[in-house]
């Protein structure tokens, strides 16, 4: 059985999410959502989620694609849950290309999904708040070293 793994907020859960893990689904047999927790959020990567982690952990449960959410509760876990859930597939989307390439190490293959281009959470997000006359802001994925040896 082929295991693949991805990670994510999967906060206002949209068609672009649903295409991301339909397309992971394809990678393999078995689907592990590693699903980041509100502290994680909060603390590391700097944003509020709307939905908390487990309103948003029976979201990803009721996807069909979905065989296991865990909490994704710091960037350093990566490595051991590749081994802890033997995994043979690390995936997410292209905006992170290139962030994730030290998993190859640890024997896995990785593979950066092209983004559904036209709709993002984060775009979500900042429509809703310029409707009210708020600009959001949040930092954009170069922004954030994930490499723990570094």
């Amino acid at each position: 059985m082929k295991r693949v793994i991805t990670y994510g907020t999967f906060d206002l859960l949209h068609y672009g999410h649903i295409n991301l893990l339909r397309r992971a689904k394809e990678l393999g047999d078995y689907l592990i959502v590693a699903l980041s927790t509100d502290e994680f959020n909060w603390n590391q990567k700097h944003k509020k989620t709307y939905f908390s982690y487990e309103q948003r952990k029976q979201l990803i449960e009721a996807i069909r694609y979905v065989d296991l959410v865990i909490p994704e509760e710091n960037w350093d876990q990566k490595k051991s849950d590749m081994h802890k859930y033997q995994i043979d597939t690390f995936t997410i989307g292209d905006d992170w290309k290139g962030k994730f390439d030290f998993l190859k190490e640890e024997g896995v293959e990785v593979v950066y999904l092209p983004r559904t281009p036209e709709i993002s959470s984060s775009q979500i997000k900042n429509d809703l708040s310029m409707s009210k006359g708020n600009a959001a802001t949040c930092l954009s994925h170069t922004d954030i070293d994930t490499n723990p040896s570094k």
